[in-house]
């Protein structure tokens, strides 16, 4: 009979369980029992219960404690337990969390390293992040604000349909700070990148199987060329 102890911890006063009880944890006279399958079977004592959750190999499970009588439902608990935790585990790997990038640049950058920031915020929005721009004035830089209000906008402008002005520039000590949204929700995001996945992997099958047809046919090519052996021309009696 398969045996999963509950885990408790304690308090002065008292204990609470974390889990249902299980077994003969359960202390009730009589439960409201489900079978395996989810079917009813009915309000049977608490022995019969237990009787039959050993005949089944199954815990007898305490699913609704607070009904008169509880409910219990025959199952294997190790097994529901691992599935749940799994389920869980799925739950949190797909739930979306908007992340705030940084980036930063100087009032004065080459065009080149523009581009390449530029790239990176490009990337951030279409993951569905959100980017801060951070320009950091050094030395006299810092009496020309302007320099770095101009590019904090030409950014903004470059990037406009992938993401927008969330919060307005503003100076911060010697930094001078301005945060992008991105159009596309975190979940919407995800979503196009799974499917873009989805779509390489089966381009690249195609391109396998396109490979090995054609490997296939350079080895029938010769045999399809011996086949048709020209037709003898009949001697003259």
């Amino acid at each position: 009979m398969a045996v999963c102890q509950a885990a408790a911890w304690c308090y002065r006063g008292g204990s609470i369980s974390a889990e249902p009880r299980i077994n003969d944890r359960i202390r009730v006279p009589e439960v409201r029992l489900v079978g395996p399958s989810g079917e009813q079977v009915g309000i049977v004592p608490l022995a019969k219960a237990l009787e039959l959750a050993q005949e089944y190999d199954l815990d007898l499970v305490e699913v609704a404690a607070t009904a008169r009588p509880p409910v219990c439902k025959l199952m294997d608990y190790g097994k529901f337990k691992y599935e749940s935790a799994m389920k869980a585990r799925e739950a949190r790997k797909n739930q979306a969390h908007t992340v705030i990038k940084e980036m930063k640049l100087r009032p004065k950058i080459d065009p080149h390293d523009y581009d390449t920031k530029k790239g990176h915020v490009v990337r951030f929005l279409k993951q569905g992040d959100k980017v801060k721009i951070t320009i950091m004035f050094r030395g006299r830089e810092q009496s020309r604000p302007e320099l770095g209000f101009r590019l904090l906008q030409r950014l903004a402008s470059d990037v406009e349909e992938l993401g927008f002005i969330e919060s307005n520039p503003k100076q911060d000590g010697r930094n001078m700070i301005m945060v992008l949204g991105p159009h596309k929700k975190k979940t919407e995001a995800m979503a196009e990148a799974r499917e873009a996945q989805a779509a390489r992997k089966a381009e690249r099958q195609g391109y396998a199987h396109d490979d090995a047809e054609a490997a296939d046919e350079d080895v029938e090519a010769p045999a399809e060329a011996t086949s048709e052996a020209p037709a003898e021309t009949p001697s003259e009696a």
